[in-house]
């Protein structure tokens, strides 16, 4: 096996496998280095139970940017992302409220509750278009640092002046006001409906360990209504496979480019003399050598696993160590004998091949929040449910499913007992949870997988379990992402960059902090981006 290369990407998750696909398309000799027998990171399928196919962690994609999967002809190497069609939240009461595509339709059943709703939601969604068509530009570019001031952040910084100059009035007032308000007190501004806005202001806690009406979160309801798939905004799909599916396309597409894959070999250090990184260390005592490493990895792992402290500036190593992880998410992975039926809406009909929210209430969600800040997992929690086995066959026997259940709040740390000892009592929370809506539910469950902040941490390296390499707050993004005077990609270790999800633009199945770190390296190696294939070396 060869031993050096021009780069080394640590971490065969989506972001180091976009960046390595990028580097090998420009024509460097790359490797790819993953501690798991497969690759994707949090972004896999696996069978955990005979002919049951589950996406374990992530489990639904539109966050990933367009112009990687066009660039990188995903869809040749197998990516196919089938639409999710509604989104279902039932009551207790046994009414529910549903929204799907069919404009008409969804109109009617928010009139239900309410006319003055039905007739703001049309504007609600055109007014968050707009807001992320405009915040889109961002994911597209590097951060500028206004703390320093070069010539490319000066440009940078007019760029965008420019950029949100060219927005209306109205509209400026508004994405202010998603960067500051809390996910409630935004959607508050809009409707009267409770379950609606429990169900929209939902978007802003998923993966953050604040409730509904903390401020910071009404960013994260638009970080999640950026999602974009065919060119529709707030368009949400499952990729065909599960998300494995969509790890192992662009690892497709980084092979075909010339890039080497190694599974099974985990990183001990990054190799730092004279204040250059010349390649890593892997855990079995093997050294591998390189011009450029990149690290896929958190900001932790990056920083204060894999290189010694002394080789990093104190600002730097107290920035990440401050830096906010708090997991709080967990997932319940269910085999089912037979499909659920809703109380709601019974029966095997759309609203099987959408997302299910339980979110009935502002109330609810932040009560949920509650039980998590003072160290304890919600006793009624929010979730996010999909079925896959409804919208693709092929992950569960013919007749039988599996439902995914995406569960906040699932402290990292909790106030009494591990989550070795709790993961059994999480289950059956969310269990008994779910229960009161799909009263078959406890007939048909086959198997259960409970995956806790600390299985995440585990079996991923994701740093307390945060499915997003560190919270999405204002505190956190942009040029603070992951530590003010950091965030370009580059570290203060020449040859070193971080390309993960815990740089800018963050977190989600998107790619970009991947590809926008490739560019990074090849500017400063002088190299050119063109495509370059296996045969072309």
């Amino acid at each position: 096996m060869p031993r050096r290369y021009d780069a080394i990407v640590i971490g065969g998750g989506h972001n180091g496998l976009v960046h390595a696909a990028y580097l090998a398309r420009a024509g460097l000799r790359v490797c790819v280095l993953e501690q798991r027998p497969l690759l994707g990171g949090a972004t896999v399928t696996e069978e955990i139970f005979p002919g049951f196919r589950y996406s374990v962690f992530s489990y639904v994609v539109s966050l990933m940017r367009p112009d990687i999967i066009r660039e990188l002809d995903l869809p040749r190497h197998g990516l196919a992302i089938l639409p999710l069609e509604s989104t279902l939240t039932p009551l207790p009461d046994g009414n529910r409220l549903y929204r799907d595509a069919d404009h008409h339709r969804t109109w009617r059943e928010i009139a239900r509750f309410s006319i003055r709703d039905a007739e703001a939601y049309d504007d609600y969604g055109r007014t968050l278009f707009y807001m992320a068509r405009a915040v889109k530009h961002l994911l597209g570019i590097a951060p500028p640092d206004p703390g320093r001031l070069g010539p490319g952040d000066i440009r940078g910084l007019l760029g965008l002046a420019r950029h949100f100059l060219d927005l209306e009035s109205d509209q400026l007032h508004t994405l202010v006001k998603l960067m500051t308000m809390s996910a409630a007190d935004f959607v508050d501004e809009w409707f009267e409906t409770d379950v609606l806005k429990a169900t929209l202001s939902a978007s802003g806690i998923i993966g953050t360990f604040l409730g509904p009406r903390s401020p910071g979160t009404a960013y994260v309801l638009l970080h999640h209504y950026m999602g974009e798939i065919d060119g529709h905004f707030r368009a949400w799909g499952f990729a065909k496979g599960g998300t494995g599916a969509v790890a192992q396309a662009i690892a497709s597409a980084a092979l075909e480019a010339g890039a080497e894959i190694r599974t099974d070999a985990p990183v001990a250090q990054v190799l730092v003399r004279g204040g250059r990184a010349t390649g890593v260390a892997l855990a079995n005592g093997d050294e591998l050598h390189a011009r450029v490493v990149s690290s896929s990895l958190d900001p932790r792992r990056t920083f204060l696993d894999l290189v010694d402290e002394a080789e990093l500036p104190g600002d730097l190593v107290n920035g990440v160590r401050a830096f906010r992880f708090r997991g709080s998410s967990a997932k319940v992975n269910l085999a089912l004998d037979a499909a659920p039926d809703f109380a709601c809406m019974p029966g095997h009909g759309p609203q099987l091949r959408g997302a299910v929210s339980i979110s009935p209430s502002i109330d609810y969600l932040e009560r949920a929040y509650d039980d998590a800040k003072y160290g304890d997992f919600s006793r009624r929690p929010y979730l996010d449910i999909v079925i896959p086995s409804a919208i693709d066959p092929s992950m569960a026997p013919p007749g039988k499913h599996v439902m995914s259940c995406f569960v906040q709040y699932a402290p990292y740390k909790l106030r009494e007992g591990t989550w070795d000892d709790r993961r059994e009592a999480l289950g059956d929370t969310v269990i008994d949870t779910l229960s009161r809506y799909i009263p078959n539910l406890k007939d048909i469950i086959l198997h259960r997988q409970v995956v806790t902040p600390l299985d995440i941490e585990r079996t991923t390296g994701l740093s307390q379990g945060n499915i997003f390499q560190g919270e999405l707050t204002p505190s956190q993004l942009f040029f603070l992402r992951p530590v003010a005077g950091y965030a370009g990609y580059r570290t203060p270790v020449r040859g070193y960059y971080q390309c993960g999800s815990g740089t800018h633009p963050g977190g989600g199945i998107m790619g970009a902090p991947g590809k926008l770190a490739a560019a990074r390296v090849l500017a400063d190696l002088g190299r050119g981006s063109r495509k370059r294939g296996r045969t072309g070396r």
